[in-house]
């Protein structure tokens, strides 16, 4: 057989989406599926085996219908659209969910439908019923509550509270996550699945729990009432009043139900009672009204049958589920407590490890704090020790000083004392140099007149000898015999001679007279510098003085 051929023969498909509640799926259908096919395709891709409370639900023209199953998904007035889109819902709800709902899908699914229709106020409860539930799906989301994992604001991207209840209320999101996180911590232990069986437990207590609304009109020009169906009857509503019913008639009470065009007819049990007639404002809604009362009803009498085997086999297997989760919960609750546990026991082992830690590190700090102090004590000590030896040796040394600066003060006593008698000594000889100097100063003036006398002497006795030479010998020659001439000249030999002693001993005594005078200078000059050396020695000595006073 050729590839062509094997196309050929291949079936035509159709696409189909299927939107969950918290999901979506595709899939590939065959022409000829009728409704059922296409819902036992999505109920095995879910998993799902309690299918009687599930349907496909679809929008046409603003109106929610639900696909039947015993027709073909094309024959229906579906969307004409690519792929056609349907909604997998809870069509039917149990009366008492945790009885009837066996497995854990079908309960999530529901409690994921649920939770939105009271977010989207499709089923109203109070603020603070509201509140309670939050917590719940906080715990079927979250697990158990830990402050050190879930911080501040992880609450923030959730939807936990219907948008009545946060405008009624005005409270900042911090407020309202503090309020969730107080019930939150309450619920610490339970699982996701009876987390969300809690929350499921108080909805189905809600007066619009599971209810579907229709207005109706008990004449044909005037809609003012409604009429809901839910697992247990009919109700008939006010139509501003949706919690408390005018009128109810339960399943076990109605004897037959049938519609006639936009008519549909109620017909008690009770043959004496008033069979009650409404209208609708469609065919299609007395078609989905009597729909939905087949299924309810149908729903209501088997749980008052005896369970079926499917039911019985699946309520056992839920039943052992639960146990063996029950079981499971409560090993991992011990785990987990265990852990807890020794995590606290670890905790306290590594608080009072790092206590002693610290405990050991501020010890081994102490110790050395002593071990430093110790040593900066006996660096101490030995500084001490050598300055007290120091001090020992600058005492022995001061009182060395002190007693060599006692024999130098008494040593400088002794020499001041010579010094001033040096001085009084030098003082008398200097009194004496002066009174000689005074006495050598007449005599040198009167050696100086004497001088000057006999100068003024040799002076006049050279002119009288002048005199006596000039030119008249030649006379004194002529006559030689005049005796008186001889005796002259007897005079004048004797004259020379007196004035040349006289003259020599003018020379001795100018010599002996600069002698004297050089000798006055040299002593002179001796005792200047005597002088200066005892200055010298006294401001020496005036130096030590103040030293040995400053030692002292």
């Amino acid at each position: 057989m050729s590839i062509r051929g094997l196309k050929k023969k291949q079936p035509k498909t159709f696409k189909v989406k299927i939107i969950t509640v918290d999901a979506e799926m595709e899939f590939s259908c065959e022409m000829k599926w009728k409704g059922k096919d296409l819902f036992d395709l999505v109920c095995r891709a879910l998993g799902l085996r309690e299918t009687w409370f599930f349907g496909l639900q679809y929008t046409i023209k603003g109106m929610c219908t639900w696909l039947k199953m015993d027709k073909k998904v094309l024959d229906q007035e579906i969307p004409k659209e690519d792929p056609i889109s349907f909604h997998f819902l809870a069509k039917f709800y149990p009366e008492k969910v945790e009885e009837e709902l066996l497995q854990e899908i079908t309960q999530h699914l529901f409690f994921l439908q649920v939770k939105k229709q009271i977010l989207d106020e499709e089923i109203y409860c109070s603020p603070e019923a509201t509140v309670l539930l939050a917590s719940y799906a906080v715990q079927a989301k979250y697990g158990d509550y830990d402050p050190n994992f879930h911080e501040p604001g992880f609450l923030a991207h959730d939807e936990l509270l219907p948008k009545r209840v946060l405008r009624q209320y005005q409270l900042t999101a911090e407020m309202w996550e503090e309020d969730h996180c107080a019930w939150y911590a309450e619920h610490r232990g339970i699982a996701r699945d009876e987390a969300e069986m809690n929350y499921l437990k108080i909805a189905q207590d809600l007066e619009m729990y599971g209810v579907n609304y229709f207005p109706i009109a008990q004449n044909k020009n005037h809609t003012d009432l409604l009429l809901g169906v839910d697992a247990k009857g009919i109700h008939i509503y006010s139509i501003n009043n949706r919690f408390s019913p005018n009128k109810s008639f339960e399943w076990s009470a109605i004897r037959n139900i049938s519609y006639s065009e936009k008519e549909l007819t109620i017909k008690p049990l009770d043959k004496k009672a008033e069979v009650f007639k409404f209208f609708s404002s469609q065919l299609k809604v007395n078609k989905l009204i009597f729909q939905l009362c087949i299924g309810n009803h149908d729903l209501f009498m088997r749980r008052r049958k005896v369970d079926s085997i499917e039911i019985q086999q699946m309520k056992a297997q839920a039943k052992e589920e639960k146990a063996r989760k029950k079981m499971e919960n409560q090993r991992l609750a011990r785990e987990k407590q265990l852990r807890e546990e020794a995590e606290r026991a670890k905790e306290e082992l590594e608080r009072r490890l790092f206590q002693l830690e610290d405990e050991a590190r501020q010890a081994n700090e102490a110790l050395l704090r002593s071990q430093e102090a110790a040593e900066l004590l006996a660096e101490k000590a030995q500084i001490a020790e050598e300055e007290a030896k120091l001090l020992a040796q600058n005492a022995a040394e001061a009182e060395q000083e002190r007693q060599r600066l006692e024999i130098t003060a008494l040593k400088t006593k002794e020499e001041k004392r010579l010094m001033e008698q040096k001085m009084r000594e030098a003082e008398l000889i200097a009194v004496k140099l002066v009174k000689e100097s005074d006495r050598r100063a007449k005599e040198a003036e009167h050696l100086k007149q004497d001088l000057h006398e006999a100068r003024e002497a040799e002076r006049k006795a050279k002119q009288k000898l002048l005199d006596i030479t000039r030119p008249n010998y030649p006379h004194v020659a002529k006559y030689p015999q005049y005796s008186p001439t001889d005796t002259r000249e007897a005079n004048f030999d004797k004259g020379s001679i007196k004035l040349d002693l006289k003259d020599i001993d003018l020379k001795r005594l100018s010599f002996e007279i600069e002698k004297e005078r050089l000798d006055y200078l040299e002593k002179s000059r001796k005792f200047e510098d005597r002088l200066k050396e005892l200055k010298s020695e006294i401001h020496a000595l005036k130096l030590e003085e103040k030293q040995s006073g400053l030692y002292s």
